[in-house]
């Protein structure tokens, strides 16, 4: 059989043998350690260990071409794309500009070995990832000498993937070798040839085990039968690998490669572990209009937006851009604070913007709360772009959804750990590095625990005579100035109880799914346990209505992201269900305010590459939409006195659904309902109840239910009693003469 040749970019001009391996034995790792915390080290620390090339760059070499996108580095990101309209495309270029610093220069990481020195930027040609964290590589693609058994397989090799808790499950955090010896591999089939540029590792996902590689070679193959290792020089290449197992590694190579199969053999590893790896390969598929998997697995967008990873200046430079676009729709404002001072802007998207209508409801849409899971940030940017543009362009549905509902969108809830996060760029950032704000606090997870309070009152059976079953109040100790809560935290809370919301969603990252409450179990130290809302029919309806309508999430060929198929539960679940958290974002939301909030996990990538953008956002737009919609979902008025004045806080009860809501300043109400017919009371404090039958029907609209209540008898009594200083009333001297003169004839008589 004839052998194919291995094809190359360019001849293997490469370097001059490296010093040495690195020494293995650096450091011993408790068993027990939690690995978890590991990125909370500094970077400077780790890095001062790496191994960096004395070589120098022969004098033939010629750079490679222009670059493709860079990952979502600070000051490195160039604007592939940009909103085009004839009225804006001037603006757009501008605040774009602003964030191309440099035109080709390579993102600079010391932890690669072939990036130690400056001079090697001028010849690096990074391509994104191949998708091995995102799924797009599948585990048929992924294979390997030996596997330890099943659960840690070739296909559980991907960055960034997360392990069970428990060892021996069929979801651990890594591919192991089954045997420790040089001759183990990891391949990828790129089903296609590909120009591979670089290689990403990390150790294993593991709370009870240290195990990662210390060095490696890489292999390139066209038929998997014939393979030539990557030289330097004479000698194969030795790729520096990881000193612990969660910072991720990155190498560049000296040169392109040009093949379909790449192979990682592990060389050295830690030496009281294991050979585990956890990889992504960086490639760019070569044009081939007639591959099946390629045109199978292509997702093209037609929407012209700026699709790029934006650093908070240029978030701010981009919704500024919107606004001037669309200023006669759209508000710009900020909710408060970061930690370290950077303000949480917000834009508001409604035919009258700055102004709360009668009747017309209002809906959020947050994202970066933990400020690694990036792609919710990118998505809302996207997403008021969209809603400019096509209402611009006379799009119906997207001016219905203007006109008849006041729209916020909050894209980065914590901009401090964005900003972490970006400056080291998607494939490095791993899976912690910014989640919390600058104070180390998990900003999600920070707001008072009232499902605790409201069950108390439950069993003591104070509702509702002591308490009501909703508006639970927050605890004095929680709005102490020396509390543990963060100020983005209380800058929401501050949020949440000014506008009259209804219905909201916060986009995270990590995983594939939509949650709803409750997020903390009822029963005392059970980590999961379904524990629904008196609403848990209503909450199932708004989650599977962005599931639904998601490319992937109920996608029967959908693998797990990490531990949990939630694909078999129509891609939502019961957060307490999943894991219990307590002071959970949508929990307070829920039981201090009328709002509804679910959340969204929208990929199983956090920080995405920048290539990754475009089909991320048909992954999500029409989710993002129909979510919108079902704020008209269920029944909606206006409570009045016998004189039409709208009635504040007046409560609105539903039969049979022991939560209440209440109605705002103007007395405009909204109450989210499944399809069915309901008996709804009415009720406000000195007003007699009102009570009526309200049908919800199948279609998008919410039913109109106006109530009337009038004054009770006991509460004008009381008000003429304040008016009066609660003493008796005095009758005049005259009538009180006229009244006793008609008492003395009577009794004459």
């Amino acid at each position: 059989m004839t052998r194919q040749r291995i094809t190359l970019l360019t001849p293997l001009a490469l370097l001059g043998l490296l010093a040495g391996l690195v020494d293995l034995s650096h450091g011993s790792a408790h068993e027990d350690e939690d690995y978890y915390m590991q990125e909370l080290l500094t970077r400077e620390h780790i890095n001062q260990f790496q191994e960096k090339p004395v070589a120098s760059i022969p004098d033939r070499y010629e750079p490679p071409s222009p670059k493709p996108a860079k990952k979502g580095t600070k000051g490195k990101a160039d604007s592939s794309r940009q909103t085009k309209t004839t009225a804006n495309s001037k603006a757009v270029k501008t605040a774009n500009k602003k964030a191309e610093k440099t035109k080709n220069g390579a993102l600079k990481t010391p932890n690669s070995i072939s990036e130690g020195e400056g001079q090697y930027n001028s010849i690096k040609a990074e391509c994104p990832p191949m998708g091995l964290e995102t799924s797009k590589i599948d585990d048929f693609q992924l294979h390997a000498s030996t596997t330890k058994r099943y659960g840690l397989g070739a296909h559980r090799g991907r960055l960034n993937i997360q392990a069970g808790i428990y060892e021996d499950d069929l979801y651990d955090g890594a591919w192991c070798a089954g045997r420790d010896d040089p001759l183990q591999w990891f391949e990828v089939d790129a089903r296609r040839l590909t120009k591979f540029t670089g290689v990403i590792t990390q150790g294993r996902s593991s709370l009870w085990s240290s195990d990662w590689v210390t060095s490696y070679k890489v292999m390139v193959s066209n038929d998997s039968h014939t393979w030539i290792t990557l030289k330097n020089g004479s000698e194969d290449m030795i790729f520096t690998g990881n000193r612990e197992k969660e910072i991720p590694v990155r190498n560049i190579f000296l040169v392109p490669v040009l093949a379909r199969y790449i192979r990682v053999n592990p060389r050295s590893w830690f030496r009281n572990g294991h050979i585990c790896m956890r990889v992504e390969i960086l490639g760019c598929p070569m044009p081939d209009p007639n591959n099946y998997y390629h045109r199978r697995n292509e997702v093209i967008t037609t929407d012209d937006l700026d699709f790029r990873h934006h650093s908070y200046k240029e978030m701010r430079q981009l919704m500024k851009v919107v606004n001037e676009m669309c200023p006669n729709i759209t508000r710009i404002y900020n909710i408060g604070k970061s930690h370290s001072g950077l303000k949480l802007y917000a834009i508001e998207i409604s035919d009258n913007p700055g102004e709360h209508e009668v009747g017309e409801p209002e809906f959020r849409y947050t994202a970066g709360s933990h400020g690694n899971e990036v792609l919710g940030r990118e998505l809302l940017l996207l997403l008021m772009q969209f809603m400019c543009l096509e209402y611009l362009s006379g799009n119906q549905r997207i001016r219905h959804l203007v006109e008849e509902t006041r729209i916020h969108l909050l894209p980065s809830v914590n901009p401090d750990g964005y900003e972490k996060a970006f400056e080291v760029g998607s494939e490095l950032s791993g899976w912690s590095l910014g989640r919390w704000n600058s104070n180390g606090i998990d900003i999600h997870h920070n707001f008072p625990d009232l499902n605790s309070i409201l069950w108390e009152a439950e069993v003591k059976k104070w509702i509702p005579r002591k308490m009501f079953n909703h508006r639970v109040p927050i605890p004095e100790w929680y709005l102490f100035k020396n509390a543990s809560v963060a100020v983005e935290t209380r800058a929401l809370i501050a949020w949440m109880e000014k506008l009259p919301f209804v219905l909201g969603g916060n986009i995270q990252g990590g995983e594939l799914v939509v949650t709803f409450p409750y997020d903390k179990t009822r029963s005392l130290g059970v980590g999961r346990e379904q524990t629904p809302t008196p609403d848990d029919h209503s909450f199932r309806w708004l989650a599977f209505s962005y599931a639904s309508t998601h490319r992937l999430m109920t996608a029967a060929n959908q693998r797990v992201c990490h531990t949990e198929d939630f694909a078999k539960e129509d891609g939502t679940i019961n957060g307490a269900l999943w894991h219990t958290a307590a002071g959970s974002m949508n929990d307070f939301s829920y039981l201090h305010t009328n709002c509804f909030e679910l959340s969204m996990y929208v990929g199983c990538d956090k920080f995405p590459h920048e290539s990754e953008l475009p089909e991320e956002w048909e992954n999500n737009r029409e989710s993002l939409l129909v979510f919108m919609e079902q704020v008209h979902r269920g029944i909606k008025g206006v409570v009045r006195d016998l004189q039409g004045r709208g009635i504040a806080n007046a409560t609105i009860s539903v039969e049979g659904i022991s939560h209440d809501i209440r109605t705002a300043s103007d007395g405009d109400y909204w109450r989210l309902l499944n399809p069915g017919e309901y008996r709804v009371t009415a009720r406000a404090e000195g007003y007699s109840l009102s009570s009526k039958k309200c049908e919800v029907g199948y279609e998008m609209g919410a039913t109109t239910c106006n109530f009337f209540i009038g004054r009770t008898n006991l509460s004008r009594i009381k008000e003429i009693m304040e008016r009066f200083n609660k003493q008796p009333i005095r009758v005049p001297a005259r009538q009180l003469q006229t009244r006793r003169s008609r008492e003395s004839r009577m009794e004459t008589q």
